[in-house]
Order: C-alpha cells, then structure tokens, then sequence
C-alpha cells in the first residue's frame, strides 16, 4: 500500500480530522431575500443593529452592511479600492524552505509544489478569495471547502463562499452557520471543512472591528445631511408666497385660498379676490451657502482615512497639496496592503494549506506559504544599478525570479527565441 494511501486511511479512520466530502452548505431561497434595513434609518436604529450583532445575529447588520456599499458612491469607491489592492495580485504558494531556516529543501519543495497544483486546479479560487477579501469590511467572511475523491486521494474541488446572512455566533462568539435543519441556533463548522477569515479580531467580540461598522455612523450622518441637501434643493430659489386675508373669511374661503397658492407654485397664475393681498417673497440669495456640501465632504474624507488610511489620492478638490505629500499618503495605503496580504496569507495557510498537507504528507510535514506578489514601484534604470552593485561589487545572491519580476521582464521558455544581447 503506498504512504499516501495509509495517510488517507488515517484520516478516515479518525472522523473528527478527516474532511467531510461533499457540499454540507446548500443554497437557500431565503439567501436572495432582503429587509433593507437602511430606510429611514436612525442613529437609535443603527444602535440597536449593532446590539444584536453583538448579540450573536449578524442577519440585520450583515444586510445593512451591504446597503451601505450600494447607496454610497465614495464608500463604494473607498472599499473596492482597498479590496482590489489586494485581490488585484497574483498569488504564489511560497515553500516553508524560503520562509524558515533549518527546513528540509526538497520535502518542503514538494509540499509547496502540490498544494499549488491544488489551488491552480481551483476554477472559483480567485472568486472564493474575493468573498474572503469582504472581511475587510464586515470583519468575517466564511467559506466552505467542498471536497472529494479524485484519482484515489481527498482533495478540494471547490471553494463555495458562505451568504453572510447564514453567519451566527454562539455564547462563546464560535461563529455557526444556519441550515434548513437549524435555522435559529445554526451548526457548527466541521473541521477542515471552513475557510474562516477574520483580519480584524484581535480581541473581543469578532464582530467589532470591522470598517463598516467602524464608518456606519459616518454613513448615517451622511445619508442624513443628503436628505436635507435634497429637500433644500427642491426649494432653493423658489420664491415664498404669502396671502393675507380678511378676518372675516370662511375656513372654506381659507382653504380655497391656500389651494389656489399651492397651484400658483406650479402654474404660475391664480385669481384672486380683491380683498386678499398677495406678497411673494424671493428666496434668499446670499454668498454664504447651507453647510450640506462641506458637512459631505467631511464625512467623505473620514470614510477614505477608515478604509485607505489617507485622504490625498482620493480627495483632493480645494485643498493644497504636492506630489512629495501624496507619495507619503500613498507609502501609508501600501503600508495598509501589507497588513491585509499578511492576514489573508496567514488564513488560507491556516485553514487551507495546512490541512493539505497534513492529509498529504503528514503531520510533521513542512507548511508552505500563501503569499501575494507586491509589484514594488521602481525605475528601471535605478533597479538596474542596485542590482549591478548587488551582484557584481557585493556578491549578493538575488534570485532569478524575483529580478525579472522586478524589472517587469517575463522569463524565456527553454524553446523560446531571446534578444541577443553583448554577452551573447
């Protein structure tokens, strides 16, 4: 019998390792429906969403959380930038060799080398990766790993993201997902079975920390000051007509009076009785306009400092401002993508990678790394010097791979024809 068939044997014989085949989390009809809990929302209203999701019930939030995105143009701009920095990148399976000292090469090569087999088999990989990516903003993301026997070996064929709303936390805060069999209290998440993403919890309750919440008053506010600057607008300019009448007039007299006002707003034109005095009054056309403008851009630049850890790159309009300020704010967003490229690997290396090998290889077999290429911005004429200096004057070992990343050169295939150069 061949070791990696003892491996899976081993894994059958132990149910609580062994990853259960198939799909556990099925669609739902209920998955497509929504409450819209964003109308006529209240900061009282908001409180008590986030009380519940304290709670435990993440349905009203999760919900909200997702209206946010859809009515807000800059928190929509705002979050698909710090999401697609990361998802943006390619990916790479790193072997436990380049990481940790002291690790057999070649075993460590051959995990490495599968394990990214694996994953490139993946068709919804970068989709499921996308799904993760929403933890960012709502401080979880789950998904399921469906597995199955293929050539005689346990290996993932899917990754199937799990609806947000179908996320529940028990007394202990372990997050649980509701099924048609448990549709209040959910099930539990079988091991090796999850991809659970949380880049936030680093303590308390794991619901707190993500950006949404962390913005969802500053979207109230905002959402607030719109409706006011809409109703403004509507009425801005629009003149103010007042009608005196007799004191002897009839409450009918009066309210044919005020009908013939309210059509004097939309025709123009009106008779009146002689012993009604009409004044119309402008609308105030001061220089000092209502704060609804200044009040939006305000909450706008709040959202930008939440999600991207800076404001220059995304409002700029009225304020003063160099290309050297700039690159310092971009230098702090790039500072924020590593955070989430450290999180993310640390998750997939955790939940997925890890159970790869282990079902593979072994226990005592070296982890790899799941990590995303970070195009370094650079000028090619200076990358050339530092690498001539490194390679030539100080010996450094750089690897080939990472030079032609580097210098945005593709590798040549072994068959493939090349530029003749003088060392040719």
């Amino acid at each position: 019998m061949k070791w990696t068939q003892r491996i899976v044997n081993a894994f059958r014989a132990n149910a609580n390792n062994r990853p259960k085949v198939g799909q556990v989390v099925v669609p739902r009809a209920e998955d497509s429906v929504r409450d819209y809990p964003s109308a006529g929302l209240t900061p009282s209203r908001l409180g008590s969403i986030l009380q519940e999701a304290d709670d435990g019930s993440l349905s009203t939030a999760m919900q909200l959380f997702e209206e946010m995105e859809e009515k807000d143009a800059h928190l929509f701009a705002v979050a698909n930038t710090r999401r697609l920095a990361l998802t943006g990148l390619e990916w790479q399976v790193v072997s436990a060799a380049d990481v940790h000292t002291g690790v057999d090469r070649d075993r460590a090569d051959k995990v490495a080398a599968y394990c990214r087999e694996i994953l490139a088999d993946l068709d919804r990989l970068d989709e499921a990766l996308q799904h993760l990516s929403l933890a960012i903003g709502r401080n979880i993301a789950i998904a399921e790993i469906v597995w199955d026997v293929a050539g005689g070996e346990l290996r993932p064929v899917d990754i199937v993201p799990i609806d947000f709303t179908r996320i529940v936390f028990d007394e202990l805060d372990r997050p649980r997902i509701l099924t048609e069999e448990q549709p209040e209290e959910g099930v539990e998440l079988l091991p090796n079975k999850f991809i659970v993403h949380t880049p936030h919890s680093v303590s308390g309750h794991p619901q707190r920390g993500g950006l949404l919440r962390v913005t969802a008053m500053v979207y109230l506010a905002k959402n607030l000051a719109l409706k006011d600057w809409m109703i403004f607008a509507e009425v801005f300019g629009m003149p103010v007509r007042i009608a005196r009448y007799e004191p002897t007039a009839t409450p009918e007299e009066k309210r044919e009076l005020l009908r013939m006002l309210e059509s004097l707003g939309s025709n123009a034109a009106g008779i009146f009785s002689r012993a009604v005095e009409l004044q119309v009054i402008e609308a105030n056309r001061g220089t000092m306009g209502p704060p609804y403008e200044r009040l939006v851009e305000f909450l706008n630049r709040e959202m930008s400092k939440a999600w991207l850890g800076q404001t220059l790159t995304t409002d700029i309009a009225g304020q003063k401002g160099s290309y050297a300020v700039t690159a310092v704010h971009e230098t702090v967003r790039q500072d924020v993508l590593a955070d989430d490229m450290r999180k993310e690997g640390r998750t997939i290396r955790r939940d997925l990678l890890e159970v790869l090998t282990r079902l593979r290889f072994g226990p005592d077999a070296p982890v790899p790394c799941f990590r995303r290429k970070l195009k370094q911005p650079s000028v090619p004429g200076e990358l050339v010097e530092v690498l001539d200096t490194a390679v030539n004057q100080l010996g450094v070992r750089v690897p080939l791979g990472w030079a032609h990343d580097a210098l945005g050169i593709p590798q040549a295939g072994e068959q493939e024809a090349t530029v003749p150069g003088m060392s040719n």
